[in-house]
């Protein structure tokens, strides 16, 4: 080896020393390591409700299924509303018979327009 060559690898062995940085402590990786593992399962769970969204998006059965049960639903509040409110008409027509029975006539056909309008759909 030269001495000018030997002056070049001391140069350089002086400017790599100067770069690194001294090794982190075993509490500073242990700290590392928890905030990964940390971070691994929120990923894995974020992961998992992703996955269960899209299977619920494919099942196209059990979307139809939902669909019926809310309609049926509608359904009932609809017919519930119309019995109470034949119920009140059922009371005013005793208390004043031609004004009530001419509103209740009404009320029953649109009850019944509403009925078949649905059943087509």
């Amino acid at each position: 080896m030269t001495p000018s060559r030997k002056a070049e690898d001391t140069d350089m062995g002086a400017h790599e020393s100067a770069g690194v940085e001294a090794a982190p402590d075993k509490e500073q990786l242990l700290d590392d390591k928890a905030e990964l593992q940390e971070q691994i399962e929120e990923t894995r769970e974020e992961l998992g409700e992703t996955v269960e969204a899209l299977a619920q998006k494919a099942d196209v059965k059990a979307q139809a299924k939902q669909k019926v049960e809310e309609r049926k639903e509608a359904l009932r509040d609809t017919q519930a509303q119309a019995q109470a409110k034949l119920g009140e008409v059922g009371q005013q027509a005793k208390e004043r018979p031609a004004p009530v029975a001419v509103a209740a006539g009404g009320v029953l056909a649109l009850l019944l327009l509403l009925i078949l309008l649905r059943r087509r759909d």
